[in-house]
């Protein structure tokens, strides 16, 4: 018995290679590798492009570099060691940026394609060869359906065809592998789709409530009518987009390769989640949007874990994306960001402005709000929306607590002493009163036998509305809650003249710090007049608050789990049950049914 051939190195196709003085600059696919410093890399690629089954004239054209003798160059001895060591390290470099792939010594030559973007080519080749796809459409013969089977018929991959009367005209549906993974593609009056390869079932399955998403128009202001002739070839050009993304989403799931999404790479997708292509005739467009929710049990789906405020904001990204989202996605526009910053979105309340010190936690803010206006139609009771348990929970208890406050104060009122030196608590005071100019009154009350505070500014005149209260918060310390009482009173007025006629007004909590300086450390030199600071502060005070207010309001509310009760009894959720489905599978928690709260 004779040990196995070890396998073949080969330049992967479409590499190409310029000269450069004293050196090379080598790109293909997905990296690139420039090598300078010796004269002699000329002469060693000359002898590495044909161990790796490619003369020069292949990856240099036409011109190439001329063999070394054309050159006035003398010719490398192959056995001499040195060039022995020169050529594996420059084989290493190759291997590190990616140029290189391995084939079975021996075997057919997998497709051109596959070795541009394999490592191992013929492992590939293999699965594929016994995918066997399946391609169903009502009419093969219309132009989407012709068109995915000639991809298929190009990659090497002939399908069987069959007619599916139960699929709309303008979908088909493509499977292979086993177990049969699955595509659907399809047009719509704006553009297509193309869903993520899953089990056949959920694909005609994601297929009909995209279809019911994309309607015409959309989620995108700018889709519109295209200029006369601007669309001249655009419906085979768009048939040809759909059918070659369906057709490489198909196989490649079915030989194992990563989904061409890139989920990792793109900053709006969700690691682990699918990702639907969309498309548009016009403008021209497509990308991959993600898909948080659908007719599948989100019980088979088990979201990572929200760590940062970057985590949180991608799901933010995700629930409010402008073809496949649940939500209205915040966004500042043309709201100011000084002194505080805003950020609007619709709701089923209307317009809502959600203000905080950045822009970010803004947008955070007012997701978390939308979701729980939403949410509160269906479900019964108070509902806290957070991203991640811990945020939910702070949300839920200042809630409880401002709730159990009512309009009288807890104990009596502090003096201005134990807040107003505070740098972040004095800031947002004088903003309030001196740079916007209005009449407020802050008092900082302490709740009874708890270091827990409520700050209650009030305005005078009573143009602030019910009992004349602007803003209240709850937190650790006086000086916190004054800074965030004084800080949602800002908001609330910019909201008021800035915002739109009537818009409902959520204010930034210390809630949100935890996520906010989360993986991040202030500078050594900062002091709580920064910003990011006085949040690590309210962040580490955190804990400690949630368990007095926990004791004080008796709140212990039991997250919503999909596949579990229904919270809102009777099937009352119906409404809200795309939103939860999506918050969950996005990392969020929802809490609600507050039955322990006194």
């Amino acid at each position: 018995m004779t040990a196995a051939e070890p396998p073949r190195l080969r330049l992967r196709p479409g590499v190409a290679v310029t000269p450069l003085r004293n050196g090379l600059h080598l790109r293909g696919r997905d990296g690139s590798v420039t090598l300078e410093g010796s004269k002699a890399l000329p002469a060693l690629w000359e002898l590495l492009s044909e161990q790796l089954g490619h003369g020069t004239e292949d990856v240099l054209g036409e011109e190439g570099y001329g063999r070394g003798e054309e050159a006035g160059r003398p010719r490398l001895d192959p056995a001499d060691p040195r060039v022995e060591a020169a050529l594996a390290a420059l084989t290493e470099q190759l291997h590190a940026n990616d140029l290189l792939a391995e084939y079975p010594a021996g075997a057919a030559e997998p497709a051109a394609w596959l070795g541009a973007c394999v490592q191992r080519p013929g492992l590939a080749a293999a699965a594929l060869a016994a995918a066997r796809p399946v391609v169903a459409a009502a009419d093969p013969d219309e132009p989407l359906a012709a068109a995915l089977i000639s991809v298929l018929d190009r990659a090497g991959t002939p399908p069987e065809v069959y007619r599916d009367t139960g699929l709309p005209a303008d979908r088909v549906v493509a499977v292979a592998g086993t177990p049969p993974v699955a595509v659907a593609v399809a047009r719509t009056a704006d553009g297509g789709f193309v869903t993520a390869p899953a089990e056949p079932e959920r694909a005609r399955a994601d297929a009909e409530s995209i279809a019911a998403r994309l309607h015409p128009g959309t989620g995108s202001s700018d889709t519109g009518s295209a200029p006369a002739g601007a669309t001249t070839g655009a419906p085979a050009a768009l048939t040809a987009l759909l059918a070659g993304a369906a057709g490489q989403r198909l196989l490649c799931a079915a030989a194992g390769l990563p989904d061409p999404a890139g989920r990792e790479e793109d900053p709006q997708l969700l690691p682990d989640r699918p990702a639907v292509l969309v498309a548009l005739a016009w403008p021209p467009h497509a990308s991959y949007r993600p898909w948080v929710t659908g007719p599948a049990d989100p019980a088979t789906l088990s979201p990572a874990p929200v760590a940062n405020l970057a985590d949180a904001l991608r799901g933010v990204g995700a629930l409010g994306d402008p073809y496949l989202g649940v939500l209205d996605a915040p966004r500042p526009g043309d709201l100011p960001q000084l002194p505080a910053a805003l950020a609007a979105c619709n709701s089923v309340a209307g317009p809502l402005v959600a203000g905080a010190p950045r822009t970010d936690l803004a947008r955070l803010s007012a997701a978390c709000r939308a979701a729980e206006l939403h949410l509160g139609e269906g479900m019964p009771g108070p509902v806290a929306v957070g991203a991640g348990p811990g945020h939910a929970l702070g949300r839920a208890l200042r809630r409880a607590a401002l709730a159990a406050a009512g309009s009288s104060c807890p104990d009596r009122a502090l003096s201005e002493e134990e807040w107003r030196e505070h740098p972040q608590a004095r800031h947002w005071w004088t903003v309030l009163t001196r740079h916007l100019g209005l009449p407020m009154e802050l008092t900082v009350h302490r709740f009874p036998a708890e270091q827990a505070y409520l700050a209650v500014v009030r305005d005078p005149a009573g143009r602030a509305g019910t009992a004349g209260v602007a803003a209240r918060a709850v937190e650790a310390t006086p000086a916190d809650a004054a800074a965030l009482a004084a800080l949602g009173g800002v908001t609330r007025a910019m909201a008021a003249e800035h915002g739109p006629a009537g818009a409902v007004h959520t204010a930034f909590s210390g809630a949100e710090a935890p996520l906010a300086v989360a993986e991040v450390e202030p500078a050594a030199w900062t002091d709580e007049g920064w910003t990011d600071r006085w949040l690590a502060g309210i962040a580490r005070r955190e804990p400690d608050l949630c368990a007095a207010l926990t004791r004080l309001t008796g709140l212990r509310p039991d997250p919503w789990q999909p596949g579990g009760a229904d919270l809102a009894g009777s099937g009352a959720a119906g409404s809200a049950g795309p939103v939860l489905a999506a918050l969950h599978a996005c990392g969020f928690t929802i809490l609600a049914g507050w039955g322990g709260a006194r």
